[in-house]
């Protein structure tokens, strides 16, 4: 067989080298031409999957090492028979931590506590659930909307969405739609912006096109207590400077950048390869990352619960690291800009999931210790 495959695509060729040819490719460069002959293809989000890409080619088979799927065109791969499949939930975690480093940021920049706070979660699948997990072991009060799962299930806990624009924090984890009963794309219109508290905190993490840009941008001059944490932006790798300028944390579509992640969606990918084409499965690889990245951090005896728990999520991973990075983007030209976005998620840093962090507590300290364990972290006494 051939295979195309992302060169980003963690550890493609040590998994897949035994089936066929690999060819590795820019995922942005992946072009009609160069899949022609291919059997298989292996991809990330940033490659558009539709009629245009795979008219002609011999393709029977492709897979995303994504957790989303708006940059495949379903009915085009059923017309033609082709098979897919995808990596749901691979990212989740990292997603996730991503999310309380940037909670505790804020708190200690904006000077509040986060148990003082109301967190809105718009979208409840593989991140939002999780999340609200992760909160509510950290004391904070959740409210959950998602009309889909509200509809299927017809769980009381889901709210709608007048009811979650009251809460301080509005963090988004929905897929990128246009159909549907409930579309997503610029769910985040003035409507939604003007229901918001003057001093909210909106996060985004799913898809760049949930949020009106233009309309966010202006609604930041005129609301200057504000803040946005954006990790996904509209036109990628093109992303909007002066809304950069404007967001108090901005990093470059890494939030589920994990190494742990990363590998997770490989062996998916591989998983689902085996099972079209009925073969063996023989390769774990997430045994590769025992010794990567671990770490341990000690909590003092006089240290508070909630400042503990902020130490170890921060001393794990710090989102101010990956803002910096991308605010060096608003010094250089805007010709170099769109690379400089992508060479960062290229070339972006191992970075662990928190279990691969062992934080070591007093052996009194019974209640931390399920918190952070809630969490992920590994826990020892001492």
């Amino acid at each position: 067989m051939k295979i195309v495959a992302d060169q980003q695509i963690l550890h493609i060729h040590q998994i897949f080298s035994g089936i066929g040819e690999i060819i590795f490719c820019d995922g942005r460069e992946i072009t009609p031409q160069k899949i022609r002959d291919a059997d298989i293809l292996l991809i990330r989000s940033v490659t558009r999957v539709d009629a245009d890409l795979l008219h002609g080619s011999n393709i029977k088979f492709i897979a995303s090492a994504t957790s989303g799927t708006d940059h495949v065109d379903f009915e085009y791969l059923n017309q033609h028979q082709i098979g897919f499949a995808y990596a749901p939930g691979s990212n989740a975690q990292s997603v996730v931590e991503y999310v309380l480093s940037c909670l505790f940021v804020l708190a200690n920049q904006k000077n509040f506590q986060l148990q003082d706070k109301v967190m809105g979660i718009i979208g409840c699948g593989q991140v939002g659930s999780r999340l609200l997990e992760s909160l509510g072991a950290i004391g904070m009060k959740c409210l959950a909307n998602d009309p889909p799962l509200s509809d299927k299930t017809g769980n009381a806990m889901y709210c709608d969405l007048e009811e979650v624009l009251t809460a301080d924090i509005i963090s988004l984890h929905v897929p990128l739609t246009d159909t549907g009963s409930y579309p997503t794309r610029q769910l985040v219109n003035e409507d939604f912006l003007v229901k918001m508290k003057p001093q909210g905190i909106l996060i985004n993490t799913s898809r760049g096109g949930v949020i009106k840009e233009t309309l966010l941008k202006r609604f930041l001059k005129s609301y200057g207590d504000f803040s946005v944490v954006l990790d996904v932006w509209e036109h990628e790798p093109d992303i909007d400077i002066e809304l950069l300028a404007r967001v108090d944390i901005g990093t470059p579509h890494i939030a589920g950048y994990s190494t742990d992640g990363k590998m997770r969606a490989t062996e998916m990918v591989y998983s689902e390869y085996s099972k079209f084409f009925k073969r063996e499965q023989g390769h774990r690889l997430s045994n590769r990352l025992s010794d990567i990245g671990q770490r341990e951090y000690k909590i003092a005896e006089e240290v508070s619960d909630q400042d503990a728990i902020q130490m170890a999520v921060l001393a794990h991973y710090d989102v101010r690291s990956d803002s910096a990075v991308l605010r060096r983007i608003l010094e250089i030209s805007k010709e170099q800009s769109a690379r400089y976005f992508d060479d960062l998620r290229r070339n972006y840093p191992v970075r662990r999931e928190f279990p691969a962090t062992t934080i070591i507590i007093p052996a009194d300290r019974y209640e931390l210790a399920q918190k952070l364990t809630r969490l992920g972290f590994s826990v020892i006494s001492y």
